[in-house]
């Protein structure tokens, strides 16, 4: 059956390869990028009928345009793939205040999956990119901007991403099923090449188990789960997601950060 995908981060990487293969395989696809330039560059490579929207995740206000836009353009989403994700840039700290780590991993694919949630019919799926690299949440660098390392940024970002994956799945038990997803460590993207200088492993690895989380009856029932493609199986994330204040603290923020806007 045909699915509606929405894939973030779709310009290049492992979002742009993911978009191919689920358009090769007949699915409607919609590509999520910052750039016009690069979206028509990748709706081209994609080939098909595919929909673009441009947002940038770090400015809250444009994720929840591009959600009201495809919310516009769409009644039903089978799957939404939360894959934009950066680790390494010259400007940390985001308009709003914040550091750009947080808004781009964390608070947009919050924001844009809380106001999608509407179309998102019970038995679609949300896939979260997390990562092998997790650390414990410091709530108050992710509300307001502090100056710390690219991994320590990025780490903390993905744990965050993690924990509330498995929240919000929680708070939906009926679906849509919210999967958090390291689809593998240290594969070619643009990413890794910039963030670690290595040409990096295939970006099939990575491409192909976010199709099957998103797709694969084995993932039908995983909501709240966390799958590790490094080990091939579903894992415990790092385990500060088992500390309650932790969830908590996350928690409490990104509803606080979301609910201006509505999300």
């Amino acid at each position: 059956m045909t699915k509606t995908i929405l894939i973030t981060g779709a310009t290049d990487g492992i979002g742009l390869l993911t978009a191919r293969k689920l358009a090769a395989e007949g699915h409607q696809v919609l590509l999520h990028g910052r750039s016009e330039a690069k979206l028509e560059a990748a709706a081209a490579e994609v080939g098909g009928t595919p929909q673009t929207y441009r947002a940038d995740l770090s400015k809250m206000g444009e994720v929840t345009a591009m959600a009201d836009a495809i919310r516009a353009d769409h009644s039903r989403l089978d799957v939404l793939i939360n894959n934009a994700g950066i680790l390494k840039t010259a400007q940390t700290k985001t308009e709003a205040g914040r550091d750009i780590r947080f808004d781009v991993n964390t608070i947009a694919p919050y924001v844009l999956t809380r106001r999608l949630l509407p179309i998102l019919p019970p038995e679609a799926r949300v896939v979260n990119l997390s990562s092998a690299a997790q650390a414990p949440v410091d709530v108050a660098a992710m509300t307001d901007f502090r100056a710390m390392g690219d991994m320590d940024a990025y780490a903390q970002s993905k744990l965050a991403i993690t924990i509330w994956s498995a929240e919000m799945a929680k708070s939906l038990p009926d679906g849509p099923a919210i999967i958090a997803v390291n689809p593998g460590s240290l594969l070619a993207s643009k990413m890794v090449k910039e963030g670690f200088g290595v040409a990096g492993s295939d970006l099939n690895v990575g491409a192909d188990v976010l199709i099957d989380a998103a797709l694969d009856d084995r993932f039908a029932q995983a909501s709240g789960r966390y799958f590790d493609n490094d080990s091939g199986q579903f894992a415990a994330p790092h385990g500060a997601a088992s500390d309650p204040a932790q969830v908590r603290a996350v928690m409490q923020a990104l509803a606080d950060l979301a609910g201006p806007l509505g999300a």
